[in-house]
């Protein structure tokens, strides 16, 4: 008889032993320890090196024939998949936007033949991956999400499926891809990884590091992060060389009196209530001040219209003007961080615009047309930073953004793919002179 036995149900492991193991609790309910799923390589790695006889019915893994891919790894992916196997099939792998880390995955999946969950969050995405693995792997790919719910041996799901199956599909992968991993850290997402028993786990990402610093808990479900490689290693070579371009603009003088203005509000009320903002956790406090301080609430408001005054201003558009007059003959994409302005932009320059208000057909329409050629140009917020296939394009222009790094290097990699000829990638910063959005542009670098 075994010394322990070892099985899933719903998300957990059920531990029926009468040893002390690690990482397991006492379940009065059914007598026995239960432990969350994604303690089951690190449990097998336990009783492994104890020399404990196991009854192991934990995985419960579908049939695959023989899984080939015709990718050939460059020398950088090959790299990284070594990291990664060297580290017993577990962590994160950090390499620019444009880099083939899709490819990185598919090559991972040949190289454990076994039944796989690749997450990712956005539909886009979910399309991008099934299409991609149809094409490598003549077996059928099942779908979570985007108006499916089909389990197969090689599956896609959206963060927000797996979410909501993970408990009852958990036993039926050996890996577990997480794509754009750092999503994982969110609360509610991170509850997937804990209930997946899927042994081997890789996370891709062109940022790793959140500022809440929830990076953390993916190093615990995921892994460390076991390989990377920046922008500057790969440009020239296997990324488009590129430069980046800072533009300072001024306020009309209209502008400046608005803007000062309501900074001073903002700024006044720092003063007396004695916040510093050296922080996100004084501007929580500022935000929780608001619920019941009138004038807290116009402090935040007045702080707003200020932002909204030096990122949509009249300078830019104008400097948008001259670099699109100068690019006539360039693929540019042009990023804000408000849609007010993608719409006023998309009007005045007659350039098609995708904000997250865009229909899925449309969007698709619109990004066709410019992988085509149809369009050379496009404007949009937030949406297209990550999580979409977007066409080549050699110029970007960063109207407006947060202080991100994630964000900066997502827009600067949608100009890095390899161009024809010289093809220098070139990114724009536009920046509003003497104001806070000088602060917040210096952050993201």
């Amino acid at each position: 008889m075994a010394d322990v036995t070892i099985s899933f149900e719903g998300g957990t492991l059920r531990v029926e032993t009468e040893l002390d193991v690690p990482f397991t609790e006492s379940d009065p309910r059914s007598k026995t320890r239960r432990a969350p799923a994604f303690r089951y390589a690190t449990l097998c790695d336990y009783f492994d090196s104890r020399d404990v006889s196991v009854d192991d019915s934990v995985l419960d893994l579908p049939e695959l024939p023989a899984l080939l891919s015709a990718y050939e790894l460059r020398e950088y992916q090959a790299d990284a998949l070594d990291s990664w196997d060297d580290a017993n099939r577990r962590g994160v792998l950090e390499l620019p936007t444009g880099s083939g880390k899709t490819v990185i995955g598919v090559k991972a999946i040949q190289e454990c033949q076994t039944p796989t969950l690749v997450v990712v969050p956005t539909i886009d995405l979910l399309e991008q991956w099934r299409g991609i693995l149809e094409t490598e792997f003549d077996v059928p790919i099942g779908q979570l999400g985007g108006g499916e719910q089909r389990v197969e041996a090689l599956t896609v799901s959206t963060y927000d499926s797996a979410y909501l199956r993970a408990d009852d599909i958990g036993d039926r992968f050996g890996l577990a891809i997480f794509d754009e991993v750092h999503h994982l850290g969110g609360e509610g997402y991170r509850e997937i990884a804990r209930l997946l028993a899927a042994p081997a786990r890789m996370g891709l990402t062109a940022t790793f590091e959140r500022p809440d610093d929830a990076h953390e808990v993916v190093s615990d479900l995921v892994g460390e992060k076991v390989f990377d490689i920046g922008v500057d290693e790969l440009a020239g070579e296997f990324l488009a060389p590129y430069d980046v371009k800072r533009l300072t603009v001024e306020l009309t003088p209209g502008e400046r009196e608005r803007y000062e203005r309501e900074q001073g509000i903002f700024t006044d009320y720092l003063v007396q209530s004695s916040i510093q903002m050296q922080s996100g956790s004084d501007y929580l406090e500022l935000v929780k001040r608001s619920g019941n301080d009138p004038k807290a609430r116009e402090a935040l408001l007045a702080k707003q219209r200020a932002r909204d005054i030096m990122m949509n201003s009249e300078g830019k558009v104008t400097a948008l003007a001259d670099i699109l007059r100068q690019h006539r003959d360039d693929r540019v994409i042009v990023f804000t961080a408000h849609n007010d302005l993608v719409y006023r932009l998309s009007e005045r320059f007659l350039i098609p615009a995708i904000t997250h208000q865009t229909a899925a057909a449309e969007r698709r329409d619109v990004l066709d047309r410019f992988r085509r050629g149809v369009f050379s140009r496009v404007v949009t917020s937030n949406v297209l930073d990550e999580g979409v296939d977007v066409p080549d394009a050699n110029v970007a222009v960063v109207l407006s953004g947060s202080g991100s790094e994630r964000e900066f290097t997502q827009r600067l990699g949608r100009i890095l793919r390899p161009k024809d000829g010289d093809g220098r990638a070139i990114l724009y910063e536009v920046v509003t002179t003497e104001t806070a959005e000088v602060r917040v542009a210096n952050r993201r670098r």
